[in-house]
């Protein structure tokens, strides 16, 4: 447990780079952390950057991780989790777990062996539009989409592309409604679509949405009762700027149309975040948000020296993984760092697969 009195490292870190127009935040110390938290890890939603102040997060208050057996970077996906997927489950052999954030096919029954019983269960949602524009292009090279010219040739022919036999063909239609552990192919109807909004509703304490990032954090900051620096982050997992598309009109309605399932989960939670940030407050949102984005360029002048495409990364073990037509960025540190300033600045910016694979040697040695 976090001492109130105790100024953190970030903090300390920030003090020398105060701005002038620094918003006063008076943060509240009267709850406690959660320390028990479950995040459904969906794809191409700027998870890996909540991950990363998961793993953050975790490894500064000594708690323990729900890890992949075998050290893998995943739960099996996109098989439906199962408990026994969890390195050191086992009913003989029972351990404690704070935290699960690693990438699922959700299923809640499973979790729940898992999670203790007070545990917050949070996820993201993005816009489909764009979420499929930017899953064409990091799983272009997947079965489901490789033999489509564009991803307008996709969609006019889904049918083609997208059948019972396609390989990793959960990447081409409703990806977020697979990820929560639904049926993809659903009849679409107003009732199964209210049926698998309350579902959601149920399962999860809160739901973030991509395009309010900020917002999201501030939400979720306060939902956890945790700090600014808690959640303070870079962004990570992001592409270059060339390999985005803009689409057209019609092909962002077809999207929609061929996603109807998730466009339906995306307006629904989309009209909820925004119902919890009015009773959290316009006005105080949006000074939170001001002031994390404060911290945020504090903390970037003291760390980086960039973002840059891999290949002018210069420490191998802060290379992003790469995939599809997408180039995943990554960044540089500033030399001269205190070991202090380094240690922070570097965790900010290890790539899940690496940071996953250190917390996997911390918990087995």
């Amino acid at each position: 447990m976090k001492n109130a009195k105790n100024v953190s490292v970030i903090q300390k870190l920030l003090e020398d780079h105060e701005s002038p127009s620094k918003v006063e935040i008076i943060e509240d110390k009267s709850c406690r952390p959660h320390t028990h938290i479950f995040f459904l890890k969906t794809h191409k939603t700027a998870s890996s950057t909540i991950m990363n102040i998961l793993f953050r997060f975790g490894e500064s208050q000594n708690l323990t991780f729900a890890l992949p057996i075998h050290n893998v970077s995943q739960f099996f996906y996109p098989n439906d989790f199962k408990a026994y997927f969890v390195q050191d489950f086992a009913m003989k052999n029972w351990r404690h777990f704070d935290i699960m954030c690693h990438h699922m096919r959700f299923q809640l029954t499973e979790v729940e062996k898992i999670m203790p019983n007070d545990t917050f269960y949070f996820t993201i949602m993005r816009n489909p539009v764009s979420l499929m524009e930017s899953s064409f292009s990091y799983y272009k090279s997947l079965e489901v989409f490789a033999k489509a010219s564009s991803l307008e040739e996709y969609l006019n022919n889904s049918y083609k592309y997208y059948t019972r036999k396609t390989g990793n063909r959960h990447y081409g239609k409703n990806l977020i409604a697979f990820d929560l552990g639904l049926d993809q192919n659903e009849p679409e109807t107003p009732k199964h679509f209210k049926l698998t909004q309350n579902a959601v509703e149920t399962m999860f304490n809160l739901v973030l949405i991509t395009e309010y990032f900020d917002e999201s954090l501030i939400l979720l900051k306060d939902a956890l009762c945790w700090s600014f620096d808690d959640i303070l982050s870079f962004p990570l997992n992001n592409r270059n700027a060339t390999s985005r598309k803009i689409l057209s009109e019609m092909t962002q309605e077809k999207i929609k149309t061929w996603n109807q399932l998730d466009w339906q989960l995306y307006v629904y939670f989309n009209k909820s975040f925004w119902e919890k940030v009015d009773m959290f407050g316009q006005d105080r949102m949006q000074r939170e948000v001001q002031e994390l984005r404060r911290r945020r360029i504090a903390q970037s002048e003291i760390c980086l020296q960039g973002q840059v495409d891999p290949k002018k990364v210069n420490d191998t073990l802060l290379k992003p993984f790469q995939a599809g037509l997408s180039r995943i960025l990554g960044y540089n540190l500033k030399p001269g760092l205190n070991k202090t300033e380094r240690l922070l600045c570097y965790r900010m910016v290890t790539p899940e697969l690496q940071y996953s694979k250190l917390l996997y040697n911390k918990q087995n040695q």
